[in-house]
């Protein structure tokens, strides 16, 4: 089994080819700049191959983006270095782990987008996580991140899925396998990769994804233990209150 993304870094973005990475920047970006006027500069945590990061930049901001995976900050220098100098200089990358990144400096506005706050499991992680935001915001700076709700995904659990796609000269089919840890509020996905080259050739491996689910009295807890203040929790992607059907959520705190 192997760790997340350490293989399917090569196909991630085939796999998240629909996904609308420029409407999702401008969502936050209106967050950002709703509280934080002409904010500027941005730090990335978990940024993975980039798409998020390279939209930001696109809007002007200064950015850097951090991701543990070497897999996934080797797809991001890719990415980046097919932009136009004027952007690309914008943009700078590092393999760094968001629990214990230290920049020595500061930023407007800090984010952590697409579950990353979920792949932190433990309490211990979590709290590192947001005090690694604390610690690279200015005064008044803003920290916004997404993850998984607890109502929503007890309401309405993950279930198997399939899905295949076209990634490069592969024909790649993931099959996807949730098992609930309530005790833990998490659920293990067990990812199965099958590719077949062009050549008809097959192979397949194994990724394991633990994510976890949270409730918002536990984020407030931990965004306050870190000196970071809660502003709002909406659904993500727009502003209505969460409720039993909400599987995704968006997270605004201040330092």
């Amino acid at each position: 089994m192997l760790n997340p993304f350490e293989r399917s870094a090569d196909f991630y973005d085939y796999l998240y080819e629909a996904k609308d990475y420029a409407a999702e920047a401008d969502y936050v970006d209106a967050l950002i700049q709703r509280h934080f006027p002409g904010a500027r500069s941005l730090l990335d945590l978990g940024c993975g191959t980039g798409r998020h990061a390279i939209k930001f930049t696109e809007k002007g901001y200064g950015v850097i983006g951090v991701d543990r995976s070497r897999e996934m900050i080797a797809k991001a220098h890719g990415h980046r270095e097919q932009l136009p100098s004027d952007i690309r200089e914008r943009l700078a990358l590092e393999h760094r782990d968001i629990c214990d990144c230290r920049l020595d400096r500061k930023f407007d506005a800090v984010v952590a987008l697409f579950h990353v706050i979920s792949y932190q499991i433990s309490n211990d992680d979590l709290l590192a996580a947001f005090a690694t935001a604390k610690t690279h915001l200015r005064e008044n700076g803003i920290f916004i991140f997404d993850c998984w709700y607890g109502p929503g995904v007890l309401t309405d659990p993950p279930v198997g899925r399939i899905k295949t796609l076209c990634g490069g000269s592969n024909r790649v089919t993931r099959f996807a396998e949730p098992v609930m840890l309530v005790n833990e509020n998490a659920v293990e996905v067990n990812y199965r990769f099958e590719l077949k080259d062009e050549s008809g050739s097959c192979s397949e491996f194994l990724e394991k994804h633990v994510m976890r689910y949270f409730f918002v009295p536990e984020l407030f807890l931990a965004l306050r233990t870190v000196q970071l203040e809660p502003l709002a929790v909406t659904e993500w992607l727009n502003e209505h209150e969460p409720d039993l059907r909400t599987w995704s959520v968006a997270v605004v705190a201040k330092a």
